[in-house]
This record gives C-alpha cells, structure tokens and sequence, in this order.
C-alpha cells in the first residue's frame, strides 16, 4: 500500500483538493480528525492535558476539552506549545497507525494521510509521496481574511504560526498549484490520482497477500527517500508535479514585486 502525504498551508485550498480525493475513491486519514479523537474524555491525553495546564482548559461540563481556551494558552508560546505537541502527537500517531493498519487490511492500493503539520510533525519521513497544495502567501492572506473575517496583523500572524509554504515544496513528490479556478484544480488532481495509482503498480498484492514482504518494501522506500533521494534536501531534486517549484517561486516573487 502506497501511504501518501497530503500538506499544505492554511487557506491553501488542502481541504478541497481531499474531499477530491475521496470523490475519486482513494481513503483518507484526516489527522484532524484524529487530533479531536485523541483528547476525548476520559482519555489519556486528555487527562495529561489538565494535569499540566489545569482544569480551566476543560468545557462547563468538566469532561470535554476547550480547544479554545487552550488555543489561548499555547499560542505565541514555544515551551507550551511543545508541551502540547509532546502529549497529543503521540496518541495521534498511535491512532494514525491503526489506521493505516485497517485501510491494508481492506486491501487498499493507496491511502492519503491529510496533515496540516506533515512537515513540521515529521510524520513525511514515513511517507512513500507527498502532495503539497500550493498558492502565494498573498492569495493565502486574501482567503484568510475573507474566510475568517481577519484583520491583516491577525491573519498575518496565523500563517507566521505555520512553516511559509514555499519551504515545503521541497519535500512534494506531487506539487497541485491551487492559485487559479476549480476547474484547474479538479484536472491537476485527476492527473495526480493517475500517477499514484500508477506509482503503486500491481506489486501492492503481492505486499497485501505476503505482510512481511510489504513490511521489507515499506522501509525500503522509505529509506530510498530519505537517504538516497535527499527528500526535504535543498539539493534541486525533481518533482512530479504539476508545477515545478522553482516556476511557482518565481512567478511567486513576480507577483510580490509587481
């Protein structure tokens, strides 16, 4: 089973290009999702969670947590933030796991793990390809701002809070350029669900009846990535995406000097 990576940035349109995904039948993991399940009541991230921050982090009820307040609590802080990441990534990548666990189980070819923090998190290094949706910090300034109703300073300082997107094509095996319509959109996935299908081939059975083989071409691959491929290397590897970096960067830095 191919386990890709799909990343990008706030307002880049990643939400988008994975409900395209799931239209054209390929599994998703959103992490998201997974973060919430992680700090359910009576969890024991959750529980790890109050112990350090206190119970003012909890909703009226006393039970669930107020992402919120906690929001409140860690942003702009480095030490707490890392605190929490150190709690919740864990159990994240427990169930992340399992996941995954289940989608071989039903024989899938391909699966997707959507992650907004892919990169930072570290969990790319476990992928055997990446996507990464793309557009100009300008144009993620403008959706912001009109999807969140944001000041400039405050949708400023959310993207500041994330790795500058144009720093994460270095890790695409796939880059999807989101700056244009969705009909544009909608044919750069078609063709990328294409290659990954292509990319995982037919020897995926072999790996689904024979777990130990598919187990040995996991690490493989993995291995393959990040020692010989350099990926998330400054070293100008080539990507298969639709757009190279180095022409959306420089159309990137047109657009600022324009």
């Amino acid at each position: 089973m191919l386990v890709v990576g799909l990343t990008g940035g706030i307002a880049s349109g990643k939400s988008t290009v994975s409900k395209q995904l799931q239209a054209h039948g390929v599994p998703v993991i959103d992490l998201d999702v997974l973060a919430r399940v992680a700090v359910e009541p009576d969890s024991y991230a959750l529980s790890a969670l109050v112990a350090h921050f206190g119970p003012q982090i909890l909703q009226p009820d006393n039970k669930s947590l107020d992402r919120e307040k906690l929001g409140r609590i860690v942003f702009g802080n480095e030490k707490e933030r890392k605190v929490l990441n150190s709690i919740v990534h864990p159990a994240v990548r427990r169930l992340l796991a399992w996941e995954l666990v289940k989608a071989w189980m039903r024989g899938e070819r391909v699966c997707v793990v959507d992650a907004p923090l892919l990169i930072e998190a570290g969990l790319w290094k476990m992928c055997g390809a990446i996507i990464v949706v793309y557009c100009s910090e300008i144009l993620q300034l403008q959706r912001l701002r009109s999807r969140n109703d944001l000041s400039l300073s405050d949708a400023q300082a959310r993207l500041s809070s994330q790795l500058p997107l144009h720093t994460k094509l270095k890790y695409a095996d796939y880059v999807i350029d989101n700056s244009g319509p969705v009909a544009d959109l909608s044919a750069q996935v078609d063709r990328v669900v294409d290659r990954l299908h292509r990319r995982a081939g037919w020897s995926w059975i072999i790996s689904w009846i024979v777990p130990p083989v598919g187990i040995i071409r996991a690490a493989l691959r993995v291995g393959w990535r990040l020692w010989i491929q350099g990926v998330g290397k400054d070293k100008g590897r080539s990507t298969r995406g639709e757009r190279k970096p180095e022409e959306i960067e420089l159309r990137d830095r047109r657009s600022r000097s324009s």
